[in-house]
């Protein structure tokens, strides 16, 4: 079984991983107990490729890198690639204080609580390599939070066509329609044709 490096350290996304990519070994960066390099790009697609970077050079696996987030219409894009920093407390990350944040900033403009979920792949791989792979799911936000399933924003975040948050959909559920799946989908794709 081939073996490829996430750079995270969140766990939700690494079991996501290892549920759409059953062929790999997938390791984390928590495994290699790397650090968790400073997000400095203006992009998702920078600052996966920095996170991916990191964790090749510091590995030498090939590595692949997801930066992900939450766009508000409403918000100019907001939070966007800030997404994690919004849950960011003195004990750690607490996306409820981030969906507490959204609420509250979203309370003078309420009518319009469209909003993406966006995720960008960056694989880089020793030899070279770099590609990147974007999904994205559309959707509405709704209040209060609602479900355990899943992790970040999606207890808030309703796609379209549907009545029930990401967070109370099954994760096959989910899988088949998310923003990381979309994206996963595509680099399953480029391993096709590119081996």
């Amino acid at each position: 079984m081939k073996q490829l490096l996430i750079a995270t350290h969140n766990q939700g996304k690494v079991a996501e991983f290892r549920e759409m990519l059953p062929d790999f070994e997938i390791k984390s960066a928590a495994d290699f107990d790397l650090p968790e390099p400073e997000e400095t790009q203006d992009t998702f697609a920078g600052n996966a490729i920095l996170k991916a970077r990191a964790a090749m050079e510091a590995t030498g696996l090939p590595c692949l890198a997801d930066d992900s987030g939450l766009t508000i219409d409403a918000l100019d894009g907001a939070p966007g690639i800030y997404s994690a920093r919004w849950a960011q407390t003195p004990n750690g990350r607490d996306f409820m204080v981030a969906m507490n944040a959204v609420n509250e900033k979203l309370d003078g403009v309420k009518g319009d609580e469209t909003a993406h979920f966006i995720a960008v792949l960056a694989l880089l791989k020793p030899d070279g390599t770099q590609q990147i792979f974007e999904g994205r799911a559309s959707g509405h936000l709704s209040w209060p939070p609602r479900g355990e399933k899943g992790f970040g924003y999606d207890p808030i975040f309703i796609p379209e066509g549907h009545d029930i948050t990401f967070a109370e959909m099954e994760p096959s559920e989910k899988h088949a329609m998310s923003h990381r799946a979309k994206a996963v989908a595509k680099f399953v794709e480029y391993l096709k044709t590119n081996g």
